[in-house]
């Protein structure tokens, strides 16, 4: 069964038509890498599905389990299972990830009429998730993201994911700036989340992340559209030969 489905989807932001006619389909259980030049629409694809403010949808439709999500609310698609992991995860001074965390947690529970996570329960859990990235217990009283390095803010997105457990994970270049180590940490985490339910769709620049992770499909965006889909072999063709021979 397609987990989302994007179908002729049209996007501006501000006055510029950055998707031009853009489709997709992902499948429940699969991995999608998203590659492409700088400009080419990457992140306004991210940002579109996760419903954030300014990207407005000329026209073309987009479908969670069956159901279109064009008008739907950012919390309400987060309550839907949709989540973001972001290119630049932003500081949130004087909130502490634990306080984030479980307010993300409950806010989701109530939403599908679910209990509160057990307070106790909820902190085994997260200081687990935690020592399977390589984060520092301690880092759950600070503020979120605050003070963090590159490597520790993409390690807490991945937190995020574990934790909440969402139906599709959208990753927006979550590799960028990461050193190997942190990189196969990252991956792990990723490859961890992965099932038969759920979905990722992984924007990247750089193929050494799909040695980590490896996709079912790749696709290359440029100028607002899906110009060609294969398999691995394609990111490997890239880093061999760019991308000019797809766009000229």
């Amino acid at each position: 069964m397609n987990l989302l489905e994007i179908q002729d989807l049209h996007v501006r932001v501000a006055d510029q038509l950055i998707l031009k006619g853009l489709n997709l389909t992902v499948e429940k259980g699969s991995v999608h890498a998203i590659m492409g030049p700088n400009g080419s629409g990457k992140s306004t694809l991210a940002s579109v599905l996760a419903g954030k403010p300014g990207y407005e949808i000329e026209s073309g439709e987009i479908f969670l389990d069956g159901e279109l999500l064009n008008d739907v609310k950012p919390e309400v698609r987060a309550q839907r299972g949709v989540f973001l992991a972001f290119q630049y995860p932003v500081e949130i001074p004087g909130v502490s990830n634990m306080e984030f965390l479980k307010a993300a947690l409950d806010n989701i529970a109530a939403a599908r009429g679910n209990q509160p996570a057990n307070t106790v329960e909820f902190m085994k859990q997260v200081r687990s998730i935690a020592k399977t990235l390589d984060l520092n217990p301690e880092f759950l009283k600070r503020g979120v993201n605050e003070g963090f390095s590159g490597g520790e803010k993409k390690r807490n997105e991945i937190l995020q994911l574990l934790l909440l457990n969402p139906h599709l994970a959208v990753l927006d270049e979550t590799d960028s700036g990461l050193d190997i180590d942190a990189l196969q940490v990252v991956a792990g985490g990723i490859n961890h989340y992965r099932n038969t339910d759920n979905g990722v769709l992984l924007i990247t620049h750089y193929p050494r992340l799909l040695d980590h992770i490896v996709p079912d499909r790749v696709h290359v965006l440029a100028d607002g559209v899906i110009v060609r889909s294969g398999d691995k072999t394609l990111a490997l063709e890239l880093e061999d030969k760019g991308y000019a021979w797809l766009t000229d």
